[in-house]
């Protein structure tokens, strides 16, 4: 029903008014199937469905003075986009009213009424591909990124390991992350992290996720002590990372709210967790434990799929008991390996192919698996999503969609031949991507995919193509931050570096449409992100730190900076 509010008729509940704002709306931007509704929240007062306090209420805010525009960003003068009020109410936006409408309304012993002083507000903004726990893991181990070679890795982690707050670990694992072995001089061995640290067992994972770098005593207490090098890749480094998860849950728990709060200071009100686990429980638990910053679709692996579907979960269901914050995600399965370890499924042969991989990389599931598992998923109402890098693994991938008929996305789609790029539009299929691995991986792909690199990372051409896109982080491989991934979509850049193939950039109102799954508009859900500063006006480097200064999900601040 549309709202109209006058002095005669304010409506009713509590009100706060956000005052002087400027709202840039994305017009259809929200994708099919996964818009985010607040009818599994109840209004203010009333228990949950699932009969538990609300402890997570909405706020009615009524935001005034926005400055609104036809659908798109465009570079208009300030003073000539209309000033609109917008009424927040039970989590909703419940109307788009003239300017000034909302100081009609009374005050009341509860209202609230905030100056944003010019602010601009856009729609909440979601990271399409995290990997949460990791990523809330990674602030307390080493960063071994910035090692240009494995001996300059082997000593951050000396330095690591002599220093006071480590020395009274005693025994316990140096854990580091980043490291990018691609372009090396030297190769990683085990006892180059022996020496570095004797007597401790040290674990270094790669910044892709797909490689681990182990020591003597690392191996042996993962049972690889026959391991000639101690560099794993894919499973077996995937197998390692998965024991290094096992933490106290109220140790993981902690450091999941502190990076749930950080991700919300960046604006984000909801993630794709693709987390190597069984995350219902998790994110059960830390819901009920008042991690309530995000909302969060989880993912599941073929190790839990029969467990979903024996539990009659499907995409987009909402989880009892999180105040519907949680729901479930796709079924995640992973063909390929990534670039950096040259494991990533190709046409052409790598030119330094890792032994054993017979030179194209590596196919971890073959299309007679895949497909089955793929048809499993779409008869229980389960979304896949298919891991897939390298142009080969992509094709088989989209394959396996035309002949399943499957829902999903394909998470990654670094490199594709061009006569697969329209697949994605003709088969429905998200291309789920990560701008800033394009930045990560831009020298890499100049040596290892020399040749073809017109095709990595082929944004414009895929929403030429009529295809959907939706942007992510793969955290921790790049920063949970949306405006990491929008301005590396946008420019191509960062760091002052002259744009690679600056032909596939994406316009900011394109990026933030693959960013965001609502419109501020009547009926939509009231998450928001409050900016600091108008991002139509920044640089590369200064879009991917753009001020935010509040944001809302479900009309409730979970960061506020105002």
């Amino acid at each position: 029903m549309k709202l109209r509010l006058s002095a005669a008729n304010p409506g009713s509940g509590v009100l706060t008014v956000l005052a002087n704002a400027r709202v840039l709306p994305l017009g259809e931007n929200a994708r099919e199937g996964t818009e985010t509704t607040s009818s599994d929240v109840p209004p203010r007062g009333a228990p949950s469905r699932d009969g538990l306090p609300r402890d997570v209420p909405p706020n009615d805010v009524p935001l005034r003075d926005i400055r609104l525009d036809d659908g798109l960003l465009r570079d208009v003068p300030l003073d000539d986009v209309p000033l609109s009020d917008i009424v927040l109410r039970d989590g909703v936006i419940a109307a788009v009213l003239p300017a000034g409408a909302a100081s009609t309304i009374p005050e009341s012993d509860h209202a609230e009424r905030r100056d944003l002083a010019g602010r601009f507000v856009v729609p909440g903004l979601w990271d399409a591909h995290v990997h949460f726990t990791q990523w809330a893991h990674t602030a307390s181990r080493l960063d071994v990124g910035v090692a240009a070679s494995a001996a300059d890795a082997a000593r951050l982690v000396a330095e690591r390991a002599s220093t006071a707050a480590e020395t009274v670990l005693g025994h316990a694992p140096l854990i580091g992350y980043g490291f990018r072995d691609a372009l090396w001089d030297d190769e990683p061995d085990a006892a180059l992290l022996d020496a570095a640290a004797p007597g401790r067992p040290v674990i270094l994972i790669s910044g892709d996720l797909h490689a681990a770098w182990l020591n003597r005593l690392a191996l042996v207490e993962h049972g690889l002590a026959h391991h000639e090098t101690g560099l794993l890749r894919e499973e077996d480094a995937f197998t390692v990372l998965r024991r290094l998860d096992d933490v106290p849950d109220e140790v993981a728990d902690a450091w999941a709210h502190d990076a749930a709060r950080a991700a919300s200071a960046r604006g984000v009100v909801g993630i794709v967790d693709m987390e190597m686990a069984w995350n219902v429980d998790v994110w059960q638990r830390r819901i009920a434990g008042g991690n309530t910053q995000l909302r969060v679709e989880f993912g599941v692996y073929t190790q839990f799929l029969d467990r979903a579907i024996d539990e009659g979960l499907h995409s987009g269901q909402t989880i009892p008991h999180t105040h519907g914050l949680l729901r479930m995600g796709p079924y995640k399965v992973i063909t390929d390996g990534s670039l950096n370890t040259r494991t990533a499924y190709c046409f052409a042969p790598y030119p330094e192919p890792m032994e054993g991989e017979g030179g194209h990389g590596a196919l971890t599931i073959p299309p007679e698996q895949l497909e089955p598992l793929m048809t499993t998923a779409h008869r229980a109402g389960i979304r896949s999503a298919v891991h897939a890098i390298g142009d080969q693994a992509n094709a088989l991938a989209l394959d396996a969609f035309e002949h399943t008929g499957a829902a999903g996305s394909i998470e990654h789609a670094q490199l594709l031949q061009q006569s697969d790029i329209r697949r994605f539009a003709e088969l429905g299929v998200v291309a789920s991507v990560q701008p800033e691995h394009a930045m990560d991986d831009r020298d890499v792909a100049e040596h290892h995919w020399a040749g073809h690199t017109e095709r990595t990372f082929p944004l414009r051409d895929l929403l030429d193509a009529g295809a959907t896109l939706a942007l992510g982080s793969d955290a921790p491989v790049a920063p949970l931050d949306p405006w990491v991934a929008v301005s590396a979509a946008v420019h191509r850049s960062r760091a002052g570096r002259e744009p690679w193939h600056p032909e596939q950039a994406i316009t900011l109102e394109e990026a933030l449409r693959a960013s965001t799954r609502t419109r501020v508009a009547e009926g939509q859900p009231a998450d928001l992100a409050v900016l600091g500063e108008d991002p139509r006006s920044l640089n590369a480097d200064a879009l991917r730190n753009i001020r935010v200064d509040a944001t809302l999900v479900n009309g409730r601040f979970t960061h506020d900076a105002l």
